[in-house]
């Protein structure tokens, strides 16, 4: 947002900077993955696109480190859709070894050996995170229970979290991941779901200082929070949306911003299926392979252009993998 459109709310810092909002979803979540990480599961954290996984995870994992019961790793690697086990190994020597200079044995069996004793050394069951993992390939997901087989071999325990969209979920429960699924705890981030009015109320106040849903109303009427709150679904919409409304009320000169400029800045196609299912992690290739359909017949199913009898078929693949259609 520009500077000129913070000062003229009175905003501090930008939407984004507003730090972590919790819900009793966001708490019951921690706990429950806080319970599976003390099992040494294998654990999935699915969410749509902007849900908050990443700063739930942030705060799990700090609170993890508070605590000191669980020696805390992660996989930082970015490109997610290329990572091999020998990847999250290379992770877990990282975050285990005491030496700063850390060296990994080049032959695999040595290697996992002296891994085995870095579990075993840190007398601490060890959670690693892995972000994005909607990207890992079916080989590196089935890998990972092979790896904490290596730590419960020396009597140590290694929990692994999964974040990714809910693309993830739906994979995991195919039949061909069976190995991996049925041994996978799975949950459901709902990010800011049921409470988009105090959410947006509670933003408004994290970046202007102001904490009272009167104050927030001088920045947009409550015709205008409750139509954002309406249409609006995760925090990344809600963020993206305050943004483009003090804009325009900027440029229109308009404080407080109505429901009417509001609604000039919604997108029309937000819940189209397009968008809905790319915030559930299917991009067009991804969907070209599952559905074992060409590209161009995605396009012109996303516009309405199939033929009835091909949309048929290509949606009963969708419905029975789990996509929101």
């Amino acid at each position: 947002m520009r500077v000129e459109v913070m000062e003229h709310y009175g905003l501090t810092q930008a939407f984004s900077q507003a730090g972590y909002y919790e819900t009793e979803h966001h708490q019951q979540l921690i706990k429950d993955i806080k319970g599976a990480i003390m099992q040494g599961r294998l654990i999935a954290v699915c969410g749509v696109v902007g849900s908050g996984k990443t700063v739930t995870l942030r705060r799990l994992q700090q609170i993890l480190k508070e605590e000191n019961r669980v020696i805390v790793a992660k996989s930082i690697s970015v490109e997610k859709h290329s990572i091999k086990l020998a990847t999250l190994i290379t992770a877990l020597y990282y975050d285990l070894a005491q030496d700063k200079l850390v060296q990994i044995p080049k032959q695999n069996e040595r290697r996992d050996r002296e891994l085995q004793e870095l579990l075993k050394k840190g007398k601490r069951p060890v959670a690693l995170f892995i972000d994005e993992a909607h990207d890992l390939n079916g080989h590196t997901l089935i890998g990972l229970k092979r790896l904490m087989e290596l730590a419960e071999d020396v009597g140590g325990r290694l929990s692994v979290i999964l974040a990714g969209h809910p693309k993830l979920r739906n994979d995991l429960r195919r039949p061909t991941m069976e190995e991996i699924g049925y041994r996978t705890d799975i949950f459901t981030l709902d990010g800011v779901t049921g409470s988009q009015r105090d959410y947006i109320h509670w933003l408004l106040g994290a970046c202007t200082g102001n904490k009272t849903e009167t104050e927030s109303e001088t920045i947009l009427t409550t015709e205008a929070i409750d139509l954002l709150a309406t249409k609006l679904r995760t925090p990344l919409q809600v963020q993206l949306h305050l943004t483009l409304a003090l804009e325009a009320g900027y440029q229109t000169g308009e404080n407080p911003v109505t429901a009417e400029l509001v609604e000039t800045i919604l997108s029309r196609q937000l819940d189209d299926l397009e968008p809905t299912l790319a915030r559930h992690g299917y991009r067009l290739k991804d969907m070209t392979e599952q559905f074992d359909a060409k590209a161009a017949e995605i396009r012109a199913l996303f516009n309405n252009q199939l033929e009835p009898k091909r949309t048929a078929e290509i949606r009963e693949r969708m419905l029975t993998a789990g996509l929101p259609i």
